[in-house]
């Protein structure tokens, strides 16, 4: 069969969307899936400028929402049918597990094309690997749950599993992107407080409210570490980085409270904005302070275990979903979807939709 997919095929060249042709018989071990909405996820811009040596020609995309159309033998907690999400971590890893898994052959113009990890969802049908396709409810939402592969899992997850924060502890979030909105939005739920949200944009701080955000600092206009440490008297209990950039990984440090030596360790700070470049640090500060500094890869989540909370969450109102997508494209609008979102102009999270 053949069908419609966004082909990344040279660095510095607009996207293009053609078809691609797959096998008739689906592969052991894997799903086909017809996708409704993917997520237009920042990181993706890496690989578009080059950042993550991406191998031509290749696909993009990595959370999506879909009805799997096909699976091949093996296949048993999906069926024809069945309403999913696709994202890039296996719903229920094992220990030894490891991180590869088997891939299936999809062509465009009879060459191999090279998938985000196996996954890609910028595409009518994401031919995967069943272990990162889970079943969920028929009445999930077609469009906004497709964020959840990505976006929900980094910044949600890492407040609920990394950081585990709990009622009453402060938290800064410096990016009020669709990854740190969804980090306010969890830590809303977990009774934080203050939730303080660090940007450069008045109207995204603005925005950010609409999740939980209780204190607003535009770092353009003031020092967010000194206003954080002022606010806090002395530095929050966990910062955020939803950013990932060298600046800002070096702000949540700053940002987070030191130890009394009163037998308490000093404050978290969480890198999960996926960035690039290098970072020094204080050694002797992270020492006498006895801070710690982590990362989190989609925020620790077991999709099988932590979806369908956040699911819960969007129906029982504390996640607004529907807020959080503020823009929906047509996969043939994708070079306007990407350009939107590298000049900065998306508000939470842009969707393609099929």
């Amino acid at each position: 069969m053949q069908s419609r997919t966004v082909i990344f095929a040279e660095m510095g060249q607009p996207l293009l969307v053609e078809n691609v042709d797959y096998d008739d018989e689906i592969a052991p071990g894997h799903a086909m899936v017809r996708n409704f909405a993917s997520g237009v996820c920042h990181s993706q811009l890496h690989a578009l400028h080059g950042h993550t040596n991406p191998v031509f020609p290749t696909v993009l995309g990595h959370e999506s929402t879909g009805e799997v159309v096909a699976v091949g033998d093996g296949v048993t907690h999906i069926t024809t049918g069945d309403k999913v999400l696709v994202g890039w971590l296996p719903r229920n890893p094992q220990p030894g597990s490891g991180k590869t898994f088997s891939t299936a052959p999809v062509r465009w113009k009879g060459e191999d094309l090279n998938g985000h990890g196996g996954i890609y969802t910028w595409s009518e049908h994401t031919l995967a690997n069943a272990e990162f396709v889970l079943k969920v409810p028929d009445d999930t939402p077609n469009d906004v749950s497709s964020i959840i592969g990505c976006a929900v899992m980094t910044g949600s997850g890492a407040v609920t599993n990394s950081l585990n924060v709990q009622k009453g502890e402060s938290c800064a979030v410096f990016g009020v992107g669709g990854v740190g909105l969804c980090a306010i939005a969890a830590l809303a739920v977990r009774d934080a407080d203050p939730i303080i949200a660090v940007d450069l944009s008045d109207e995204k701080l603005e925005f950010a409210k609409q999740f939980g955000a209780n204190v607003l600092i535009n770092a353009r206009e003031t020092d967010p570490v000194e206003e954080i440490l002022k606010l806090t008297e002395g530095g929050a209990d966990y910062a955020i980085d939803a950013i990932g950039a060298p600046e800002t990984t070096g702000q949540i440090i700053e940002s987070v409270k030191p130890s009394q030596w009163d037998g308490q360790r000093g404050g978290t700070a969480a890198i999960i904005g996926s960035g690039i470049g290098t970072q020094t640090i204080s050694s002797r500060a992270m020492l006498q302070g006895e801070k710690t500094l982590i990362g989190t890869l989609g925020g620790s989540c077991v999709p099988e275990r932590d979806f369908p909370e956040f699911l819960r969450w969007y129906k029982e109102g504390m996640l607004d979903l529907d807020a959080l997508v503020t823009e929906r494209h047509p996969i043939t609008d994708i070079n306007e979807a990407v350009g939107r979102l590298e000049r900065g102009e998306v508000f939470g999270r842009s969707i393609l939709t099929f």
